[in-house]
């Protein structure tokens, strides 16, 4: 790799210390005069017909302005969840909203809502699967299905192609099938074929910052100001101007910091406080109670994926039939397609048949969450392939080194894989000390196992600018929320980019009325999409700044260097000029330089995949079925660490929510499609008892091709394959395998006793 003078340095985030002493002002910290505030009345119904609402004792309450109901807002026709706005003839998930109550103070609000009355007319709902796709169902969408969200478009987990099967069921959506080769002669040459059903449940994303927003109105435009705590600022502007009816000028939107979203947060109901505060003619703010969230915020889906994969005796893979359904809820958003792809992808096998369906029930729509529908295909493919590996008595990393895809393999949709270092992982993995005693954890009572997934890459335009201050200092401009530490990484490579030290570079984030276009950020690909438009700019700007030196020294560009906050003559220190003085001579009235000033736009022409193998040693108690992760190894390609230090943060971030999968996390309906886990008391996140005791990183190096200094994406990765590792594990432990997530310690104790 060319050397470089910032990329690599173990820096701390930018606004690490604003958010360790609570100084970081998020969403529901902000107020703005004359606002009111507003609550949700919610659906005790999974199905039902919304009759009649009297909103007399609501109005009745002392601080409650008004209450509004679906009458009260545009008949705009539900093409996704957050156009779906109020409950206008029938509710479709026991937390859909029926009316939004508005008052001067937040208990206002909330008794105003308990004195809301709904008549509701119970109808019949299929909340699972199996009853939604029964003959007799109830269809969700009788009259037709709506579109689907955009959001995993925006995640690079969208798929076309594939083909659609005959004549749907009314609650079937976004049927694929994917397929090369015999998959029947594939089984009939497999001298061992394992067959397994693998589900794992809807999950939250449980961020510690609950949806927030207030919307200020425009009387003059019939516009909106809106501060959010979104993923997405230009996506919201997009769809609440589309909802008020206005140009999307006429909407502006500040993106607040995030208090962790996960792809959870890109637009939920903004459009519907933005109505609410044009019909009002004043701000509202609306903020989710966490019992809220779980009722009706955007989780991932649930799944249900039988696989079958058949290997010959020497562990040559022959054969492998997958079927995937994903319970999309009241929407079609799952990620069903990308789930498929991967599983059928990942490992090159000349016989392939997947077929994915997404099914709607009457439960809140799902959203993105991290690697949206990876970790449940990686669950099912890695679980199988450990189970050949047993059959077969073969080293479970060696078969997965032997059929790991590389670049330029093809999907199985039929394009290549672009750069990718699966193969580097895997071996980084091998050559580590854990696999390398492996047999020693056995001995001391632990199971080892190890998985691996992969996350596609997303892309999106983006723009950015950067500009020299009358203080030397440089400023970029960009468009991108900042959710993992990616302000960060743009410092350094600014920097790196401009030549000066990353404490002369300063990054702005603007809102959707001042800031170059930026794509939301999720996906893995925000460092990756708009971190070569910073690149452009900065250099732009430092060629600006070097013909500016090279007049005012009488030298050649070529001669020059940018270093300690001056350009200066190599060779010869003190012939040089501050940039503060370059600066100030682009700011003077009778200036002969123009303004320094860089733009730089980028559209990646090809996403950049990463992968990260994991291995997992726990300790199963065999008298209560409780697992416990010992040790967790994450190997990741990154393609370049910008700085390592934020990059093994999220890889660790992302196996501690992996664990989550694996062991603890489950949205549980019961069978009238009532949540029994509606709040942290009964829903169980992640904590530090879960965490691995030995924890360790392993950053592995593939350059992307079209990745800032080689840059791939990190967020996703780590996710996707610590459930799998830690059920190989499990099953290496104790010789059963828990096809249900997640593994909790009544599900491992039928399955040690031959009754799950």
């Amino acid at each position: 790799m060319n050397s470089t003078h910032v990329i690599g340095r173990r820096e701390p985030l930018r606004d690490g210390r604003q958010k360790v002493t609570g100084a970081l002002r998020y969403a529901p910290d902000l107020a703005v005069s004359g606002m009111v505030h507003a609550r949700l009345v919610m659906s005790p119904y999974p199905h039902a017909r919304v009759r009649r609402i009297d909103t007399s004792a609501a109005l009745a309450v002392p601080g409650v302005v008004a209450v509004l109901t679906a009458d009260d807002l545009p008949d705009i026709p539900p093409r996704n969840r957050h156009t779906l706005l109020l409950a206008r003839d029938r509710v479709l998930f026991v937390g859909h909203p029926v009316a939004l109550v508005l008052a001067t103070d937040e208990v206002a609000a909330e008794d105003g809502t308990e004195r809301v009355i709904v008549d509701y007319a119970p109808l019949p709902a299929a909340v699972t699967v199996d009853e939604a796709l029964a003959d007799d169902a109830p269809a969700v969408w009788p009259d037709g299905l709506p579109g689907a969200s955009e959001e995993a478009a925006a995640h690079g987990a969208d798929v076309e192609g594939g083909e659609e099967d005959g004549r749907r069921h009314p609650n079937v959506t976004n049927q694929v099938h994917f397929s090369r080769g015999d998959v029947a002669q594939g089984f009939r040459e497999a001298d061992v074929v394992v067959e397994r059903t693998f589900t794992t449940p809807m999950v939250h994303q449980s961020y510690l910052e609950p949806h927030a927003v207030i919307a200020q109105p425009d009387p003059l435009t019939g516009g909106v100001t809106i501060w959010s705590c979104t993923q997405a600022p230009f996506y919201v502007r997009e769809e609440v101007a589309a909802v008020l009816g206005v140009p999307e000028s006429e909407v502006r939107v500040v993106a607040t910091p995030v208090g962790g979203g996960f792809g959870g947060k890109f637009l939920l109901y903004e459009p519907l406080i933005a109505l609410a505060a044009r019909h009002l003619n004043r701000p509202v703010k609306f903020v989710m109670t966490r019992t809220e969230e779980m009722l009706a915020a955007n989780p991932a889906p649930f799944s249900r994926i039988r696989v079958r994969l058949g290997a010959r005796q020497d562990g040559t893979l022959t054969a492998l039939e997958a079927e995937l359904v994903f319970d999309g809820g009241c929407f079609p958003s799952s990620p069903v397609g990308i789930a498929a792809v991967l599983l059928g992808s990942v490992y090159q096998i000349p016989n392939v048949d997947v077929r994915g369906v997404e099914v709607l029930t009457f439960k809140p729509s799902t959203g993105a969450y991290r690697a949206p529908g990876a970790p449940q295909a990686t669950f099912a493919l890695e679980s199988a392939l450990d189970d050949v590996a047993r059959q077969l008595g073969l080293d479970p990393l060696e078969l997965r080194l032997r059929h790991a895809s590389g670049t330029g393999d093809p999907m199985i949709h039929g394009r290549p894989w672009p750069s990718i270092g699966m193969k580097a992982v895997l071996e980084a993995l091998r050559d580590h000390p854990a696999w390398q005693q492996h047999e020693e954890a056995r001995r001391a009572g632990r199971g080892v196992g190890v998985a691996i997934g992969g996350w596609p890459g997303g892309t999106e335009p983006a723009a950015a600018a950067c500009l020299l201050e009358r203080d030397g200092t440089l400023r970029v401009h960009v468009g991108s929320v900042d959710l993992t530490g990616t302000t960060t990484a743009f410092v350094a490579l600014a920097a790196e980019a401009f030549g000066t030290s990353p404490d002369q570079v300063r990054v702005v984030t603007g809102d959707t009325a001042t800031a170059p276009y930026a794509g939301a950020t999720g996906g893995s690909k925000i460092t990756y999409s708009v971190g070569p438009a910073i690149v452009q700019a900065a250099r732009e700007a430092r060629e600006q700044v070097l013909a500016i030196a090279a007049e005012e020294l009488e030298a050649d560009p070529a001669d020059l260097e940018i270093a300690d906050g001056a350009v200066r003559v190599r060779g010869a220190p003190d012939r040089a000029i501050p940039l503060a003085e370059i600066a100030a001579k682009t700011m003077a009235f009778g200036g002969r330089y123009a303004p320094v000033f860089g733009h730089g736009r980028h559209a990646p022409p090809v996403n950049a995949p990463g992968f990260c193998a994991q291995l997992a040693e726990v300790t199963v108690d065999e008298e209560t079925g409780q697992v416990r992760v010992e040790r967790l190894v994450v190997v990741q390609d990154v393609g370049r660490a910008i700085n390592p230090l934020l990059v093994e943060g999220q890889m660790m971030g992302g196996a501690v929510q992996g664990i989550g999968w694996a062991l603890c996390e489950a949205l549980v309906y019961d069978e009238q499609g009532q949540l029994v886990t509606a709040s942290w008391m009964d829903y169980t996140v992640p904590h530090v008892s879960h965490a691995p005791r030995q924890f360790e990183t392993v950053i592995v190096e593939v350059p992307a091709e079209h990745g800032p200094f080689g840059v791939r994406g990190v967020g996703e990765p780590p996710v996707i394959a610590t459930a799998a590792a830690v059920a190989n594990a499990v099953a290496d432990a104790t010789g059963a395998r828990i096809t249900e997530l997640p593994m909790t310690p009544s599900r491992v104790l039928a399955a040690l006793r031959g009754t799950a």
